[in-house]
């Protein structure tokens, strides 16, 4: 069981690392937050591929902390 469940993280933190480099930049760095271009990126929905993404990416990341505390407390338990 603790392999499986070991196989099945590396499984998720490979897609975690996947979609979160296919994501698109939502700001334009240090050059356009002190000009203030910045501030039109932040707040709306985002729509189509990003917001998949954006999806995927908080969906990856709790399946990743779940596994990582179950992971730890069976390893703890022997």
């Amino acid at each position: 069981m603790t392999n499986f469940l070991m196989v099945l993280e590396i499984i998720v933190s490979v897609l975690l690392i996947v979609v979160v480099i296919a994501q698109s930049s939502k700001s334009s760095g240090m050059g356009g937050a002190v000009s203030g271009t910045a501030d039109s990126s932040f707040g709306g929905k985002a729509r189509g591929l990003d917001g998949f993404l954006a999806r995927c990416t908080i969906f990856l990341g709790i399946i990743f902390a779940v596994l990582s505390l179950v992971l730890g407390a069976m390893i703890n338990q022997y």
